[in-house]
């Protein structure tokens, strides 16, 4: 057969990528975004701010294209999604909305670059929560409500993705996760149908507790709302420059640590507590983890404050909690410039900004479900060193865990700092200071927010970085959301061949 030939062949035997369940899809929820632009619009009109009519504007225009999308993409009927479409919805989805949420803090107060809005918006809806934007005290509630929106639909989405998309792919160790929410003795609920309006349900029921306990602690209700969306979502923006520390309240504190820690955890267990198996949520060995990390965390944190002269009794125990919930869920709000107790806090939070929540929530970083699967792998590598004719299977859940769940986590854990450490590289080579790098990274990477230091730690902003540095940290955010492989197969010549 010759060369010509064989080409030929294989090209006839490589389907193309149909397009059109993309674009229907995309279409659908750009609908959704321009209509939810409206709201915001309502915000500034009551509030007589004159931010309307840029959200108007953007919300016209989202809507347009949304609806051009739907009707092209649904023009043959019913279609379905094969694996390579499901790579590129996945990304695509948060690439265009991001573009298209850029629009209103273009047009609008606080009229923003290119540059800084795309941050901006992708920050939103990654929920990593770093910002551009200084001044928020005085901001437009349109502005304000639209940022805590874009956390709030980016994390519904994190969750459906999470459930639905990432396990089919078999992205680091998330086949695992498929493994036990699909087995019939574990399903939570039948149909994908249901599935996804259980999930909403949990969502929107701790969004409703969340905000109502804000109220209750005595902050307004505009606030109550906006940072209820930011705490769910594990995101982070916040009305004030000085985050929730504005408010002084430790009531406020108080009512942040345990939403943010509720939104770290797996969201089906929460399905399945609406179910009446509340103690499931207990059970489970990646919470267990996730709580022992953030017991450990913050008794080390303590400690810091207090023979450091930093802090002591309460306020000190409270400040370490907040943190040590704030950093570990990947929210970022601040309730004390943790920057300034000393090294020995920077190392412990910097290692915090790593591991991050659990499978299945809001929450950023590594996933405790990967570190425990690790440490498991860990332990029976040494095992099998000193007991060579022994058998130590891994088992998660009471049941065996597949030797390609454990190189698909290796494999995603190694990704994950080898991407840490080229863009920190990078970061260097455009004259941050490494501290700065490093930080600014990992907070990115594992959409936490706030960095370490000066330059882009949870007093300051990201404003005054340089537009490749901004660049670089908003494709940062969409890896660390994205999990990596989603976005990195799409650069393989192979994937649009096959």
């Amino acid at each position: 057969m010759t060369l010509a030939r064989a080409s030929r062949v294989q090209r006839e035997a490589t389907p193309a990528l149909d397009l059109r369940p993309i674009a229907a899809t995309l279409g659908t929820l750009l609908t959704i975004l321009g209509a939810s632009m409206l709201l915001p619009a309502l915000a500034d009109f009551r509030a007589g701010s004159g931010g309307q009519g840029a959200f108007v504007g953007s919300a016209a225009i989202t809507i347009f294209v949304g609806v051009l999308l739907t009707v092209s993409g649904r023009a043959g009927g019913r279609l379905r999604l094969d694996l390579r479409q499901a790579f590129l919805l996945t990304t695509s989805v948060w690439v265009v909305l991001s573009l298209f949420a850029t629009l209103p803090l273009m047009w609008g107060p606080p009229h923003l670059s290119f540059v800084h809005a795309l941050f901006e918006s992708v920050s939103g809806l990654t929920t990593t929560g770093s910002t551009v934007m200084s001044g928020l005290d005085a901001a437009a509630p349109g502005v304000l409500l639209w940022r805590a929106m874009l956390h709030w639909f980016g994390g519904i989405g994190i969750v459906v993705i999470a459930i639905a998309v990432l396990p089919a792919l078999s992205i680091g160790g998330m086949q695992l996760f498929r493994t036990e929410s699909s087995d019939r003795s574990e399903k939570f609920l039948p149909r994908a149908g249901a599935v996804a309006k259980g999930l909403l349900t949990a969502y929107v029921v701790l969004s409703i507790l969340c905000a109502t306990g804000y109220v209750l602690a005595g902050m307004p209700l505009f606030d109550a709302v906006t940072l209820a969306l930011s705490t769910v979502s594990s995101g982070g923006f916040a009305n004030s420059d000085s985050s929730i520390s504005v408010f002084a309240n430790p009531a406020v504190d108080y009512v942040a640590i345990v939403f943010m820690l509720a939104a770290s955890l797996p969201f089906p267990l929460y399905v399945r507590a609406l179910g009446g198996d509340v103690w499931k949520l207990f059970r489970n060995s990646e919470v267990r983890l996730f709580f022992a990390i953030v017991a450990a965390f913050t008794v080390a944190s303590f400690l810091q404050q207090v023979f450091q002269g930093v802090a002591e009794g309460e306020p000190a125990l409270r400040g370490a909690l907040f943190t040590v919930a704030s950093l570990v869920s990947t929210t970022g709000f601040m309730s004390v410039d943790y920057t300034n107790w000393g090294p020995l806090s920077d190392a412990l939070f910097f290692v915090l900004m790593f591991l991050g929540g659990c499978t299945g929530s809001t929450a950023g970083g590594l996933k405790s479900l990967r570190l425990l699967i690790a440490m498991k792998a860990v332990r029976q590598h040494l095992k099998r060193i000193s007991y060579r004719n022994g058998l130590f299977p891994i088992r998660y859940g009471g049941a065996p865990v597949a030797d390609d769940v454990v190189a698909s986590v290796l494999g995603f854990i190694f990704l994950y700092i080898a991407t840490f450490a080229v863009a920190s590289a990078l970061l260097s080579a455009l004259g941050l200071d490494l501290r700065s790098a490093v930080s600014a990274t990992i907070a990115c990477l594992s959409n936490v927010g706030p960095g370490l230091g000066p330059l882009v730690g949870p007093a300051t902003t990201y404003a005054n970085l340089s537009d490749p540095v901004i660049g670089i940290l908003t494709l940062v955010m969409l890896l660390g959301r994205l999990e990596i492989v989603t976005v990195l197969v799409l650069t393989l010549p192979r994937f649009w061949m096959r």
